[in-house]
């Protein structure tokens, strides 16, 4: 559960605040996924298509690291 305190009646900067939390836990995304039943092979073809972008994420930064 994430909590927000508004101090000062700054709620601009609550908002701000509570945006990044919500983006680096990944709920936006998390409630998007959600919002229709996905199959579970639909969810095995998502997962394997991950698998190779992180890979391939991974991969170019190590070339890129190495300078190859």
């Amino acid at each position: 559960m994430v909590k927000i305190v508004v101090r000062n009646d700054n709620v601009e900067k609550a908002m701000r605040v509570m945006k990044k939390i919500v983006a680096k836990e990944g709920i936006t995304g998390e409630i998007k996924k959600r919002a229709y039943f996905e199959k579970k092979t639909e969810a095995r073809k998502r997962k394997a298509k991950e698998a190779v972008r992180r890979e391939r994420k991974r991969q170019f930064k190590e070339r890129i690291f190495f300078g190859s």
